[in-house]
């Protein structure tokens, strides 16, 4: 569970099937004993839809062909619950409610079981801590790698700025930013434990963190390489780590504690959830964990279990996400205004090859992004490749951070850019996309500058209460949202990635 959130891989053909090594947190199991991830989909969407859009529930379990058809209907999630406040909660607490009530979990012993039943039983073992200190001297300001520098100051102002002017993030990201730049002693987060789920993770917070300062609980799969570059960050940067060991290993020398820390969170939620509810600061559950195909629904609604089993057990519990831009979202109307503006504005050689792509494709290339005027608009980025697992995975956090924000819980969710992590340089096509997307408009971030911006806006939520009060939840979705141009772009995101990666398919080979 230790790579970035924001990419995913293709999902495996075919339904998951029943292994006897597989223990936590399983798909249900049907008459025949097959685990199928498509029906699972097919059911959970169904259940989210229901109560605000019957119709829309009916297409979505009669969808034959899941795995190619889900785009529509995670379209169809969002605009459902646009209707109203009450609309986009019921949507969300139908969906994960449906998660919870569908999902199974396998004990050590064997047994399924309900998944809630599961995360709230005794832990089969108990961990210990081990606390690790950094040599370095904490940051006292804030900097943002960008193209092998360090931008501070008024250099780093400036790029925020043009960033808003190019459209390749809201205005509202790069004032958050400003007022962490105002704020240095925020870095610090004294009296947080933030816990990284998902340590190892590419795009996490981990190492900006303790660049800072800050204290931070690192859970991830019991790996020795994964808790090498922990250590190995946590020695170079100012803050403390604390890791979990077995009971008795807590006096461990330095270069045995990579042999025996960490925990896997789909089989383990009652063992970490304990450790994690008994560690001091005002905790943070910040979710960076993602794996490859049905894994991912798997891990994310490991976390999820996780996740409620804390709030009931801390009060002062505080959520962190990263939403992946490649999916569907309601955006503000200068967004809308823009996009229109850039279409409008096409140079002449783009507007004599765009009609004819248009009318070769049925309409399906070079798509205009919005229905001028659209306030809100919906961008739709969902990217087929990615598959209906990492949908659901992404969608599910986006459901709890809704609900729990309505619950007052401080939640700290913003969307992070597309950008060039390991799990897009190993999968041809969207390494492809990525390497020609800057010819539409779209920036696609180094992972050095992606964390260290997204962990900016983790401090500035979690020092104003999640950040502003909406009256709707896309609103809150769209507050500090830095999604690469995906939103602002002339185009339909869809409409333009099969020729961004015709357009960058040499350059991903390079």
């Amino acid at each position: 569970m230790s790579t970035e959130p924001q990419q995913s891989q293709p999902d495996p053909q075919g339904p998951e099937k029943s292994e006897p090594e597989q223990r936590g947190v399983v798909f249900p199991a049907a008459a025949d004993g097959r685990r199928s991830t498509s029906a699972l989909g097919r059911a959970v969407v169904a259940d989210a839809l229901r109560p605000v859009d019957v119709a829309g529930a009916l297409d979505a379990e009669q969808e034959t062909s899941w795995r190619s058809g889900y785009l529509v209907h995670f379209r169809r999630l969002l605009e459902a619950g646009l209707s109203s406040r009450d609309a986009a909660l019921a949507v969300a607490n139908g969906g994960l409610g449906s998660l919870h009530q569908r999902m199974r979990a396998v004990d050590a012993e064997g047994r399924e079981q309900p998944l809630e039943t599961w995360a709230r039983s005794a832990a089969d073992r108990t961990l210990d801590t081990v606390e690790v200190g950094g040599s370095g001297e904490a940051e006292t300001g804030l900097s943002l790698p960008f193209h092998g520098r360090r931008l501070r100051g008024d250099e780093l102002r400036r790029r925020l700025d043009n960033w808003v002017a190019e459209g390749v993030m809201e205005p509202t990201a790069a004032d958050a930013v400003r007022t962490v730049m105002e704020n240095p002693d925020w870095l610090r987060l004294d009296g947080h434990t933030v816990a990284v789920l998902g340590a190892g993770a590419e795009m996490g917070p981990l190492q900006a963190l303790l660049r800072w300062g800050a204290r931070v609980a690192a859970v991830d799969l019991p790996r020795p390489a994964i808790w090498q570059r922990v250590l190995d960050t946590a020695d170079r940067g100012a803050g403390t780590v604390v890791l979990p060991v077995p009971q008795g290993a807590s006096d461990l020398t330095t270069d045995r504690v990579p042999h025996h820390a960490g925990a896997d969170l789909v089989a383990e939620v009652p063992v970490v959830a304990d450790w994690l509810a008994g560690l001091p600061g005002r905790l943070v559950l910040g979710n960076y964990v993602y794996a490859d195909g049905a894994h991912n629904v798997r891990v994310s609604l490991a976390v999820d279990a996780l996740t409620t089993r804390l709030l009931e057990d801390r009060d002062d519990l505080a959520l962190a996400f990263l939403a992946t831009p490649t999916d569907v979202f309601a955006v503000p109307g200068d967004a809308v205004a823009q996009s229109t503006r850039a279409y409008e504005s096409r140079a002449a050689t783009a507007k004599l090859i765009g009609r004819p792509l248009r009318t070769v494709s049925g309409g399906r290339l070079l798509r205009r992004g919005y229905v001028p005027g659209s306030d809100p608009g919906i961008n739709d980025s969902l990217v087929p490749q990615q598959g209906p697992n990492y949908a659901l995975a992404k969608r599910l956090q986006r459901w709890r951070a809704t609900v729990a924000r309505d619950a007052g819980t401080t939640v700290s969710m913003n969307v992070a850019p597309p950008t060039r992590t390991r799990s897009v340089t190993k999968n041809r096509a969207l390494a492809a996309a990525y390497a020609g997307a800057h010819r539409f408009g779209v920036e696609v971030f180094e992972p050095a500058t992606s964390n260290v911006l997204m962990a900016a806006l983790l401090v500035h939520d979690l020092h104003t209460g999640g950040g502003p009060a909406h009256e709707h939840p896309w609103q809150d979705e769209a507050y500090g949202a830095v999604h690469g141009g995906l939103w602002r772009t002339a185009y339909a995101p869809r409409s333009a990635l099969g020729l961004a990666a015709l357009l960058g398919y040499g350059a991903a080979r390079t």
